[in-house]
């Protein structure tokens, strides 16, 4: 259920909006163990994905750091490679 949560800072191009609200997404569903509100939910829901978006954009957005930023693709490759030693090869 937390696949999209990851590492937004200090990377190069820096994350978007839309990475930045997948995530708030996933977090919001882990707490309220919901993948899918229901109709009587659905406000209350969307608000907190809204209010995390927004908290988490500031947050990203305002740290600092004296590391180089990292790097994208690399990060996407190493992440592939400890799944495949992890999971083993698709089928």
């Amino acid at each position: 259920m937390c696949r999209s949560i990851r590492t937004l800072f200090n990377f190069e191009p820096p994350a978007t909006d839309d990475e930045i609200r997948a995530a708030s997404l996933q977090f919001v569903r882990k707490l309220s163990g919901m993948n899918s509100p229901s109709k009587a939910n659905e406000a209350a829901f969307h608000q907190a994905v809204d209010d995390v978006s927004a908290a988490a954009r500031v947050l990203v957005r305002s740290l600092v750091t004296s590391g180089a930023p990292r790097n994208r693709e690399y990060a996407t490759i190493k992440a592939r490679e400890r799944s495949l030693v992890r999971f083993g090869p698709r089928r």
